[in-house]
């Protein structure tokens, strides 16, 4: 990845903050700064800061009032805060931790926002592209005790870990002689819901929301659904780095400094499901109760992307899918789980399709079949954690924390009767 501090496009040549940064009162509309660039479509620049007032813990609601309005085509520069209102910061034990979990009852996230969008209507597609990223300098790792993520009866002792994310070296150590590289992300990117009322945020859907999808990098554009008038935009769940499988139920939990996003509405276009795009891929993302299902839709999801794609039929496209697409374990920390699929947007290339089943030159792989694919997963993440206890002498809470963070869980041949999963952890991490 390009360096965290710049994206492939410059939206702001200039950013005097200091006496420019306008409060945003609570919902009331945010005035734009008219000292500031212009963003590279012409559209204007919106501070919004992470307050109390600006935020939400764990929560949706298309009934929220919006505590910032834009037009398509502008830029905004949003603060998150770290989970629950900025109370997961260093020295916050994990029992302090555990105990705001178990007393609130929710999840831990804090969004910013909602910002309505001017003529954004049900029907629409709002396309958000992410322009750039300035993380906290530190990030959390939090375990907790027994409750949540792929192992909780086998981990009943927790643990919080906190880091310096070294921008300057775009590494994170883990423990000594472990450096994680940094890919911050949005966890959470979420328009409204369409159905009325409160919704906690840790199930991700049709309207985007917690998908931890660690490919939204700077650089890429997320697809969202609108739902209601205005389109009603959240980010929060701020991160540093994730693996694809974020197995023990969390990533390197941070707050950006700045999230700057570009907002467009496209008129005459419908998506079932969330799409990303980056330079060379577009993402179809599958969500569901399990992995099984999961795979189902993002099967679904690609097999249409396919055949719009390169105009052949949804049956030729299912099949074409499994010799180009690359899919892999988005999260199986959430309610929901997911699954996503990389297609390359020039139809004579593939994505990777590597697969090991032992260890290589550049990873550490573990390799695992089942007819369930949630059965497949749980024995290839726990041969990996046991892998690095054994062959690298960590901690097993420290290996725990480490295949969340930094494993990579891809799809290999799937059929009814048997789902392959293969888990790579990069030999880097221990080079830096």
């Amino acid at each position: 990845m390009n360096s965290i501090y710049s994206a492939k496009t410059t939206f702001l040549s200039s950013l005097i903050v200091g006496s420019l940064f306008a409060f945003v009162a609570p919902h009331a509309e945010a005035q734009s700064i008219g000292t500031l660039d212009r963003g590279a479509k012409g559209g204007k620049v919106y501070l919004l800061p992470a307050t109390i007032d600006t935020t939400q813990w764990g929560v949706f609601n298309n009934a929220q009032p919006p505590v910032l309005t834009i037009n398509s085509g502008d830029t905004v520069v949003m603060e998150t805060m770290m989970h629950a209102h900025n109370q997961v910061v260093p020295g916050r034990t994990i029992e302090e931790i555990t105990k705001l979990r178990m007393d609130y009852k929710r999840t831990f996230h804090t969004l910013t926002g909602p910002v309505y969008v001017n003529g954004a209507e049900p029907g629409d597609v709002l396309k958000v592209t992410i322009n750039k990223i300035i993380p906290r300098a530190y990030a959390a790792d939090i375990i907790l005790p027994g409750l949540l993520g792929q192992f909780p009866k086998e981990f009943p002792v927790g643990q919080v870990k906190y880091v310096y994310l070294d921008t300057d070296r775009q590494i994170a150590e883990w423990v000594p002689g472990v450096n994680l590289p940094l890919r911050p992300f949005p966890g959470v990117i979420a328009v409204a819901r369409k159905e009325p009322g409160e919704y906690g945020s840790a199930p991700p859907g049709n309207f985007g929301g917690n998908l931890d999808l660690r490919d939204m990098v700077v650089g890429t554009s997320v697809y969202l659904q609108v739902f209601v008038q205005g389109a009603l935009l959240w980010s929060g769940d701020s991160h540093a780095a994730q693996g694809n499988g974020e197995v023990h139920g969390g990533a390197l939990e941070t707050a950006f400094k700045e999230l700057n996003l570009t907002v467009e509405i496209i008129k005459g276009k419908s998506l079932d499901m969330p799409q990303v795009e980056t330079p060379t891929s577009l993402i179809t993302i599958g969500l569901g109760e399990n992995l099984d299902k999961a795979w189902d839709q993002a099967v679904a999801e690609t097999a249409k992307l396919l055949a719009a794609q390169r105009g052949v039929s949804l049956e030729q496209a299912a099949k074409l899918s499994a010799t180009v697409s690359d899919c892999r374990v988005t999260q199986i920390a959430n309610p929901i789980q997911g699954i996503h699929c990389l297609n390359p947007k020039q139809i004579d290339h593939k994505e990777d399709l590597e697969r090991p089943t032992a260890e290589t030159a550049q990873y550490y792989a573990t390799h695992a079949k089942d007819v369930s694919m949630n059965k497949a997963m749980d024995t290839a993440s726990w041969n990996m954690i046991k892998l690095l206890e054994d062959k690298k002498n960590l901690s097993p809470l420290d290996a725990y924390g480490l295949v969340s963070l930094a494993m990579d869980c891809r799809i290999g041949t799937v059929s009814s009767a048997e789902k392959n999963i293969h888990c790579l952890l990069p030999k880097s991490l221990w080079q830096q």
